[in-house]
């Protein structure tokens, strides 16, 4: 370190948060930073990774038990005998009713995690989920299954928006987009894993269970590991990062000093002043707006996508292998999308990478819609799979929306309330994407879904034309202000909300 910092008195485990945070900037050794960002990635990203991945894997296994008997068993999809046409309205719900549970769960969650300690919070909801996970192979009936999904969706509302509010508390401003793109890639990475599980379960001809009871049971199993392991170990916030030296955690806090964005203090209230402003300001709705109409896709692919590939013209197997290259466009294109805006050229490209990802998901779109799926003797088409791959890209797009909402806001509460806000808007888009697909329009290839998913993602992009609007306008409006400089250092962790800080800048 240099002289100043060689001087300054190593802050012991002990001290208090805010005099660790103190009112003034202090030089940090850039070899030292880069050595605790080193350690904060180690310990967050995989942990986070495999946490969302089995976030998306355990409400993602329906869509493939669907293949293996469930729908059967739990009587989910039934056959009009006057007509022969099979009604599968009730896997819609199914796939739906655990939206539902996440919405009713959102607010509470969210209170929970602004009022205690994350890890005092985070940790028993886990193991709970896990619990009502691995449940789902001893129900009997297709109402059990709703009441199961929904309270399965209910405790597993506290997993995106604690990771939220996690990154936004230990990552710059520059960092973030990256770091939310990696956690949130593990939904690609469970697709290609957890498919090629399923794909060794359905294998199963014997034994005290069906092959869709076994993956549930799975399932469960790796989310309590992922409880008890990580979740009750989870430091709260930099201050108190026991995997990190007194002097790293000085240096972990004094890193976000310079994007204004504030840390989170051990002993919080929730701010009134903060959550009006956050209900009145139209950027956060605008993030919303993006996060659910793009996030319709993924109802219907997690509830339908192996059922609507078995009908392109490949059986029940190929149908779980076909997932491979959806998961990997969205593995690969997640984090790939959060390098690109966390480079130093790619601050501001986080809008416009977003707005691109979405012309090859309206490609998938039409290609689906408008090919071949089997007919006139035709086996195993080509070009409906290829347009589901492209549909993978939907990944970025909702990755780029939680970033934009992650990285735009300033105030503990007003961040808790843009994770809630943003996860209820994901809620709402998975709750109607399995809605549009109309089992009895089959054989005209299910024109309400992709009609309806084109709308949702031109909605999409007008959105997020708007956000970079009044983004620019705003930035451009605060750089005219010509403001004192000194002063930024000892605004930043006085708790302001984007709104009164000046010295906050937005990233588009």
């Amino acid at each position: 370190m240099n002289e100043a910092s060689n001087n300054e008195k190593i802050t012991p485990p002990t001290i208090a948060a805010s005099d660790l945070m103190g009112t003034e900037a202090r030089p940090i050794d850039p070899e030292v930073e880069r050595r605790v960002l080193r350690k904060i990635d180690m310990f967050l990203m995989p942990a986070m990774v495999i946490g969302y991945g089995l976030v998306y894997y355990d409400k993602a296994i329906l869509g493939s038990a669907a293949l293996f008997g469930i729908t059967t068993d739990l009587e989910l999809a039934v056959v009009d005998p006057t007509t022969g046409k099979t009604d599968t309205s009730r896997l819609s719900w199914a796939t739906s009713i655990f939206y539902f549970g996440q919405l009713v769960g959102s607010y509470p969650m969210t209170y929970a995690l602004q009022r205690f300690k994350t890890r005092l919070v985070l940790g028993p909801a886990v193991l709970l989920w896990a619990v009502i996970c691995a449940a789902t192979a001893g129900v009997t009936t297709w109402q059990g299954l709703l009441v199961q999904r929904f309270f399965l969706g209910f405790t597993e509302s506290i997993v995106p928006t604690a990771f939220m509010t996690i990154v936004s508390g230990y990552y710059t401003q520059a960092e973030q987009a990256l770091r939310q793109a990696i956690w949130f890639s593990g939904t690609g990475w469970f697709t290609i894993a957890g498919s090629a599980l399923n794909y060794g379960f359905a294998q199963i001809r014997s034994g005290p269970l069906r092959p869709w009871q076994y993956i549930y049971v799975l399932a469960g199993g790796l989310t309590a590991l992922f409880g008890l392991l990580w979740c009750t170990v989870l430091p709260d916030s930099p201050v108190d990062a026991w995997f990190l030296s007194p002097e790293e955690r000085l240096v972990a806090v004094e890193r976000l000093r310079a994007g204004q964005t504030g840390v989170r203090a051990p002993r919080r209230t929730i701010k009134p002043a903060q959550l009006r402003e956050a209900a009145l300001d139209v950027k956060i709705w605008l993030v919303a707006l993006i996060m659910g109409s793009a996030y319709t896709v993924n109802g219907a692919v997690s509830g339908f996508g192996p059922l609507i590939v078995s009908t392109f013209g490949y059986s029940a197997l190929e149908s779980i292998l076909f997932q491979f290259p959806l998961g990997a466009v969205s593995a690969i294109g997640i984090p790939l999308a959060g390098w690109l805006c966390a480079s130093h050229h790619g601050r501001n490209l986080r809008i416009a990478t977003l707005i691109l990802c979405c012309l090859p998901v309206l490609a998938g779109y039409v290609v689906i819609w408008k090919s071949s799926w089997g007919e006139g003797g035709v086996r195993r088409p080509v070009a409906p799979v290829v347009g589901y791959s492209l549909v993978g890209f939907f990944g970025p797009v909702v990755s780029l929306a939680v970033s934009l909402g992650a990285a735009n806001v300033a105030g503990e509460t007003k961040r808790s309330f843009v994770a809630a806000a943003v996860f209820v808007a994901y809620c709402v888009g998975n709750i109607v994407g399995p809605q549009l697909v109309r089992s009895e329009t089959r054989a005209e290839h299910y024109p309400a879904l992709w009609t309806g998913l084109i709308i949702f993602y031109v909605v999409t992009i007008v959105a997020a034309c708007a956000l970079y609007v009044i983004l620019s306008r705003e930035n451009k409006r605060r750089e005219e202000l010509g403001l004192d400089e000194r002063e930024r250092d000892r605004m930043a962790f006085k708790d302001l909300t984007d709104k009164e800080n000046p010295y906050f800048r937005y990233v588009l």
